[in-house]
């Protein structure tokens, strides 16, 4: 579970990266994809701190 949780929170930063930089979206299309993978990486961020190991605390 954890592996899954950092592959989704390394993608949804290059994917970030990427529409910030490189992506040729304009208006409610990226904003939609940036707001898209703020999410993610919000979520797995939650999810890899909820899944943290009690023993680190």
């Amino acid at each position: 579970m954890k592996a899954l949780l950092w592959i989704l929170f390394v993608a949804a930063c290059a994917a970030a990266v990427y529409f910030t930089n490189f992506g040729d979206l304009t208006g409610t299309t990226s904003i939609l994809a940036r707001v898209a993978s703020a999410v993610v990486a919000i979520g797995s961020g939650v999810g890899l701190w909820m899944a943290r190991s009690k023993d680190a605390a």
